[in-house]
């Protein structure tokens, strides 16, 4: 299960080493005892119960496919982590395992033998000796701290037609990383890997306008992957910071607006999130007019609407990407097909590439292309001529393999390093496109810092077929008897002598006297 700190607040627990006996969920002992249950027995309110009990361990089965669970079951899925994530006491280390044969076996092996169904005390002992038990062993170290541990950004940008300097900025900028309840298992299909498919392919189509002096803009675009945007934009909050502390930066002093990508792989539902909604005749309002003409000219089947959420400073965690520009006072919105931020399809294991509609996510680029030209070349009646076609047009193969290369591995922020080859990858094809591509590393402070994070996302853990601790209290008190009676022998064995001299001797004369 993740395993980070949020200042004060500790998620998931540390102690990852287990040595204990493998125990049903509905077992009546589960003190120091590693429970093994399935994905549809586990509750969030079981979990509570298992750590006011003082269980041991969590070992929560997973079904092999997850896009394939009725929809019923992944919203269970989706609301366990939530509560998960959400316990006040994470004491328990909880893991998560594929079903197998193998881990079936032992599941179905343990439920059998647990002994809670026995009508006596007695029957439950004598059903719990005889039967076979598992040991759980998850030998690795300790989670450990990563206190040096750096958030990486990649930035690029197109520079305009004219002196760059002096002409105006569109920022185009999505977070990489996924989140769910387990960091390995968190590939983020739809969130947020649809926003980086997107981002490289409008870096590809416009790359393509700028280099052709007749369809060279007047509008400077920047492009930025950022890091660890599950925790609070951490990385887009560094960027803000450097980009206005740094004096010989003009990147942000002549912003039209920031442009926010997140979540856009599913559904026929457009929004634009804002904190603040646009003035009309600004650059934002411009675009937000020619969001809606897009939309109502060629694909009328898509819905689309203007959320305002104003910026609650109380919380903690900012709902959205765009509101850390607007908290500089900088233009900026998310575009997303979901309706809140609190949207579970955000923070989950099942966002798989199974999560992510090809089709809607090549047409939303459509859409945010569109837009987009329409805006930085002035296209205020272009009507139903749509400007990108052929070589200009959304390449659908290439947001396939894209999707399937993010979903290749997971990409929660604490297993996406500096030195990743993910992000080796993502420079690469952005340095294809765009000029001046960097990348810039966040670094937490040490003393206070908003997140830490911890190392072990995936351990080994083994299963040994033993019998229970009860059986060796069997076993003690047989051993001890038969010690018992030898001693008790050796002991007493002159008497023991005689008795047997003395029976043998009448055994005799018996004998005898029948002769």
């Amino acid at each position: 299960m993740q395993q980070f700190d949020h200042y004060e607040t500790k998620i998931g627990s540390k102690m990852s080493l287990i040595n204990m006996e493998a125990r049903p969920l509905d077992a009546k002992m589960v003190t120091r005892r590693c429970i093994l249950t399935r994905l549809k027995e586990m509750t969030g309110a079981k979990y509570r119960e298992l750590v006011e009990q003082k269980a041991g361990a969590l070992l929560i089965l997973l079904p092999q496919h997850l896009a394939s669970m009725p929809e019923q079951m992944k919203q269970h899925l989706q609301t366990l982590e939530q509560e998960l994530l959400g316990a006040e006491d994470s004491s328990v280390p909880v893991y998560f395992a594929w079903e197998s044969d193998t881990l079936l076996q032992i599941y179905n092996s343990v439920t059998a033998s647990s002994g809670d169904d026995a009508a006596t005390a007695v029957e439950a002992l004598l059903s719990s000796a005889s039967a076979n038990g598992y040991q759980m062993v998850q030998g690795g170290s300790v989670a450990k701290a990563l206190t040096d541990f750096q958030i990486t950004n990649i930035q690029g940008h197109l520079a305009g037609y004219g002196i760059e300097e002096q002409l105006p900025t569109i920022a185009i900028v999505t977070h990489y990383d996924a989140f769910g309840v387990a960091p390995s298992l968190s590939t983020g299909a739809d969130s947020n890997g649809s926003g980086v498919v997107a981002l490289l392919e409008l870096a590809r189509i416009f790359s393509k306008l700028y280099t052709n002096s007749r369809t060279h803009a007047k509008y400077n675009l920047v492009f930025l992957l950022s890091g660890a945007g599950k925790f609070n934009y951490i990385g887009s909050k560094k960027w803000i910071e450097d980009s206005l502390e740094n004096a010989e930066s003009t990147l942000l002093s002549d912003i039209s607006y920031v442009l926010c990508l997140d979540t856009i792989g599913r559904e026929d539902n457009l929004r634009l999130h804002v904190s603040k909604p646009p003035k009309e005749e600004t650059p934002a309002w411009e675009f937000l007019q020619h969001l809606e003409s897009v939309i109502a000219t060629f694909y009328p089947s898509v819905s689309f609407s203007l959320v305002h959420k104003k910026i609650n400073l109380a919380d903690e965690i900012l709902a959205w990407e765009h509101e850390r520009f607007s908290m500089k006072r900088l233009p900026a919105f998310t575009l997303s097909h979901l309706e809140t931020p609190k949207s579970l399809e955000r923070t989950t294991i099942l966002d798989t590439r199974a999560n992510v509609d090809e089709k809607v996510l090549v047409r939303n680029i459509r859409i945010i292309a569109e837009s987009l030209a329409r805006h930085v070349y002035n296209l205020t009646s272009a009507g139903n001529v749509q400007l990108f076609s052929d070589t200009l047009d959304v390449q659908q193969e290439l947001v396939s393999a894209w999707l399937d290369h993010l979903t290749s591995q997971p990409r929660a922020a604490q297993l996406v390093p500096r030195d990743a080859s993910l992000l080796s990858t993502l420079e690469d094809m952005m340095s294809r496109y765009l000029k001046d591509v960097k990348r810039t590393t966040v670094k937490t402070d040490k003393r206070d810092p908003e997140f830490l994070f911890y190392d072990g996302s995936e351990y080994m853990m083994n299963a040994f077929n033993v019998k229970p601790a009860v059986f060796d209290l069997f076993l003690a008190v047989a051993i001890g008897g038969y010690l018992a009676a030898i001693y008790f022998l050796v002991q007493n064995f002159h008497i023991m002598l005689a008795l047997f001299v003395k029976f043998t001797h009448r055994s005799s004369a018996k004998t005898t006297k029948a002769n």
